[in-house]
């Protein structure tokens, strides 16, 4: 397919861009030892931000672990394996520590991408090339720049926001507010949408679009519960008229229907043997099939979540006797009774397990009006709330077994209990798609769902020992 041409060339056309940066605190900056060299003609800009994209692979180079963050560490999954992740025991557990791995590569791999998206940033606009490609290239950058950003934040909570190209002597920075980097990546994320195409040709599918920084624009807003903020930008997705939801569900996991009309942004994997392919068909494969790791088990209270009848359920999640990727699910493939369907794919379909093609969503149009339900509700118009709520809720109840007594429309405009019923909605929705954990931290209830959370430490993870160590001027998070 086309999308794996580009992600492939994305990729391997300028590898040593990101292993110059893989230390923010450590090494002397990429732009001032290459970048005047190189950035020359429009190629250059081209592959620079291409090279941009890589952090956001989910793959054994890169030890993305977002997953474990979102949904190992919420009420939604329990961590299975062989035990020889042993940090990803300890966030299941809220164990972590400083040293904790997974911990370590998460912020090491997200500065990569700042530091080279700061190149991107800074280096473009001098280069003789097409204004209009000038600017799409920064705000691609720009968007990128924003997303490692806003994650960051996300698991960290006060992170160093980094804008520049910074020399050695100014490296040791300070952690800025959580609310701070969000308000920050509201504006590159606005900056970028003026500057990006609605759509690509199909050989570019898979860079940001103005649609994407519009919903990451809308998501920071949304934790800043800036909620008329969040209503109007998402009227500004809306009006762009090129999202809807597929009416399969499934269509958003299959290698088949990638890149849909409910794709916002899509990180693109690719299987061929070359370190571009999602780990997570090997990560969460039961371990009871050959090459599965097992690493996230389905908590039976996030079966029990699903009301009666919701097709989403067998489509997120396997279960005893069910068709499980050509093999029929028994009980005993997890300790659970239980495992994730998405982001897995059949044996025929990959070359080897630890590099399926199935790509992950980021953002998908169901999210938006999920965001915009929530954002009305929270603004006392329950009435409008409904709409959105009831857009996503059918076109599940049109893939049940009895679509005429499944997922009733809801009708309350309680604000209380409306806003429980959205929340319970994004969970059904959105299963498995790493949002859970950082849901129940914004909305205040994390102490209130997951054991072992202690209030006023485990909302965020530690700041690395490593990173600590190289600058004096960052300080951990209370409670590490």
């Amino acid at each position: 397919m086309k999308r794996n041409t580009y992600f492939l060339s994305l990729i391997l056309s300028l590898a040593f861009w990101c292993a110059s940066c893989t230390d923010l605190l450590n090494k002397e900056p990429l732009g001032r030892l290459d970048a005047d060299n190189y950035f020359k003609t429009a190629n250059d800009a081209i592959q620079a931000v291409n090279a941009t994209y890589q952090p956001l692979l989910i793959n054994g180079t890169n030890n993305n672990y977002y997953w474990v963050f979102g949904t190992i560490a919420s009420d939604d999954a329990v961590v299975g394996g062989d035990g020889s992740r042993p940090g990803i025991i300890d966030i299941d557990i809220f164990k972590q520590t400083p040293a904790t791995q997974e911990v370590n590569d998460y912020w090491k791999l997200n500065y990569a991408g700042i530091v080279q998206a700061n190149t991107v940033i800074t280096k473009t606009p001098l280069i003789d090339a097409d204004a209009t490609l000038k600017n799409r290239v920064i705000g691609e950058a720009l968007f990128l720049r924003a997303y490692y950003h806003f994650t960051l934040a996300q698991v960290f909570g006060d992170v160093p926001l980094i804008l520049n190209i910074q020399a050695p002597k100014d490296v040791n920075v300070t952690r800025t507010s959580q609310t701070t980097v969000f308000e920050q990546v509201a504006t590159d994320a606005g900056d970028a949408a003026s500057m990006l195409p609605v759509s690509y040709g199909a050989s570019d599918v898979g860079r940001a679009t103005k649609g994407a920084a519009l919903a990451l624009k809308a998501k920071a807003h949304l934790y800043l519960k800036q909620w008329d903020q969040v209503v109007s930008t998402v009227a500004e997705i809306k009006a762009l008229g090129v999202y809807s939801l597929q009416a399969d569900y499934r269509n958003n996991f299959l290698k088949t229907t990638q890149n849909n009309s409910e794709s916002v942004f899509e990180i693109q994997h690719a299987n061929l043997e070359l370190g571009v392919g999602n780990n997570l068909n090997q990560q969460w494969l039961s371990k009871k099939i050959p090459d599965g790791y097992g690493f996230a088990e389905v908590t039976t209270d996030f079966v029990n979540t699903f009301e009666p009848g919701d097709p989403r359920l067998l489509f997120t999640v396997a279960r005893k006797n069910e068709d499980y990727f050509g093999t029929p699910y028994k009980a005993s493939f997890s300790s659970t009774g239980a495992s994730p369907r998405k982001f897995l794919q059949p044996t025929s379909e990959v070359t080897q397990k630890a590099d399926g093609d199935i790509n992950y969503t980021a953002i998908r149009y169901d999210e938006v009006l999920l965001w915009e339900a929530e954002a009305l509700a929270e603004l006392g118009r329950t009435g409008d709330a409904l709409a959105p709520l009831e857009e996503v809720r059918a076109r599940a109840r049109a893939q049940a077994t009895n679509p005429a007594t499944t997922l009733p429309a809801i009708t309350t405009t309680d604000k209380t209990a409306l806003i429980d019923i959205i929340r319970h909605e994004r969970r059904v929705e959105l299963g498995f798609e790493f949002h859970r954990f950082f849901d129940l931290v914004r909305w205040g209830i994390a102490k209130d769902v997951l054991t072992g959370f202690v209030e006023g430490k485990n909302e965020v993870f530690p700041i690395p020992q490593t990173e600590l160590d190289l600058n004096p001027n960052l300080a951990q998070n209370p409670g590490y």
